[in-house]
């Protein structure tokens, strides 16, 4: 079997995705972090395991992508088009999806702490099973699944984050010693 450097895994992703998907299935550990995959269309790619941590797909089109168990800390999926992928127990943290559109996609055990959804659609998308959805980061911009695919106590109202904490009369908080 054939050892790729990461810039020859992403050309490989890109123009032969069958290919990437038969070298994968043999491999554990691949790390494919802080890669560029931006401005691509992805079609059945099996990411599945794959360390994507810092990776970016901006501007994609990825469709029918295979992201179950990937490491997608700090991903920027900006601006992507992604529809039909699978996100079963991957961990988005921190992952930044501001003006995504993510529509029928499945997010079971996915874990959502800190990921950024502001002005995200996600329409139709399965986010019934998803972890920490309400320690994520969404806006009224924020298009959201119907109820029934949310996780049942989840709030989709947006609320001020920690940024809007004010003192009580909004007065400057000032240094030690300063009255």
């Amino acid at each position: 079997m054939l050892d790729y450097t990461k810039d020859e895994l992403r050309s490989l992703i890109e123009r032969t995705p069958e290919q990437f998907n038969d070298w994968k299935k043999d491999r554990e550990d691949i790390d494919l972090s802080e890669v560029d995959f931006s401005n691509i269309v992805l079609k059945e790619i099996d990411f599945s395991g794959v360390d994507l941590n810092s990776s970016s797909f901006a501007d994609s089109d990825l469709s029918l992508v295979n992201f179950t168990d990937a490491d997608l800390t700090s991903v920027d999926f900006t601006r992507a088009s992604v529809v039909e992928c699978d996100f079963t127990d991957a961990l988005l943290t921190g992952a930044d999806c501001s003006y995504a559109q993510m529509t029928y996609c499945t997010f079971a055990g996915a874990d959502m702490a800190g990921c950024i959804l502001s002005e995200t659609d996600l329409s139709n998308s399965d986010l019934a099973a998803s972890e920490n959805l309400p320690s994520a980061r969404y806006d009224n911009d924020t298009l959201w699944p119907d109820s029934d695919m949310l996780p049942e106590d989840f709030d989709s109202e947006c609320s001020d984050d920690l940024s809007a904490l004010k003192d009580e009369d909004d007065a400057p908080v000032r240094g030690d010693g300063e009255y």
